[in-house]
């Protein structure tokens, strides 16, 4: 099994609209940074997490297969505003989407033409489905286990898939929800910027603290925001086994 990290930037991307910063006009491209977003593959199965507004450019590289599902971690716009964008995907078939009950319900809300009782042609061919935390999934030969983490105040989903832990978007984990990530080999998990605390996002020092604590063999960063510095720099300050993830990184599981 192989992750690909589709995008590994924040809300607004980096370059941040109308920046200036050495980061934003950095000519080093690990330092451009779409949406957060991944591929988990094996040889029979393709899933992916997340589907901001950048997935039509950052799957348009990849030869056209099915997707077999779409795991959503949750509602905002920089990880589901890509959902129309699947619907070349669905000549292969309808494709099955995986989100909390808020999610599913704000998506019937924010996008009520791709699930309707009745299309008309030419939507994506969708079937949107409610999944809990702890209530695991199979999407052919890919074990998923839904865990959920703080997004500040906002509960949101977080995926273990076999020795590969994805959590994007945390502040905060509960303690009971630690049990998932035991054994874990690989863990994704979101560093917003270096220093200055957020209200709903792990800076860099809270990612580490928290790679520490799961104790990964590796730990790659993503959802980083121009306030993370330099690829370059931030990577020569990072403790071994921690990196700093750039779009288009494939890692094997």
């Amino acid at each position: 099994m192989r992750i690909i990290i589709l995008g590994s930037g924040t809300s607004g991307g980096v370059p941040s609209v109308g920046c200036r910063c050495e980061v934003c006009k950095s000519d080093d491209p690990r330092d451009n940074r779409l949406r957060s977003s991944a591929l988990v593959e094996t040889r029979t199965t393709r899933v992916l997490i997340d589907c901001g507004p950048d997935f039509r450019q950052q799957i348009m590289p990849f030869d056209f297969q099915r997707i077999d599902a779409v795991l959503l971690t949750h509602i905002h716009y920089d990880h589901v505003a890509g959902i129309d964008d699947i619907r070349p995907f669905c000549v292969f078939g309808p494709i099955n989407v995986y989100a909390n009950q808020g999610t599913v319900q704000a998506l019937h809300t924010t996008m009520p033409y791709c699930f309707a009782e009745h299309l008309y042609p030419g939507v994506p061919l969708l079937n949107l489905q409610a999944i809990k935390p702890h209530e695991p999934l199979q999407v052919g030969d890919i074990s998923i286990m839904p865990f959920q983490v703080m997004h500040g105040k906002l509960p949101i989903l977080a995926f273990r898939i076999g020795k590969l832990a994805y959590i994007t978007d945390m502040k905060t984990i509960d303690e009971e929800e630690m049990p998932y990530l035991e054994g874990v080999e690989t863990l994704v998990v979101n560093a917003l910027r270096k220093g200055k605390p957020h209200h709903s996002h792990q800076t860099l020092e809270e990612a580490v603290s928290f790679a520490k604590r799961v104790g990964a063999e590796r730990t790659c960063l993503i959802h980083m925001s121009h306030g993370i510095g330099l690829h370059s720099d931030t990577t020569e300050i990072l403790p071994p086994g921690v990196c700093l993830a750039h779009d288009g990184l494939t890692m094997e599981v």
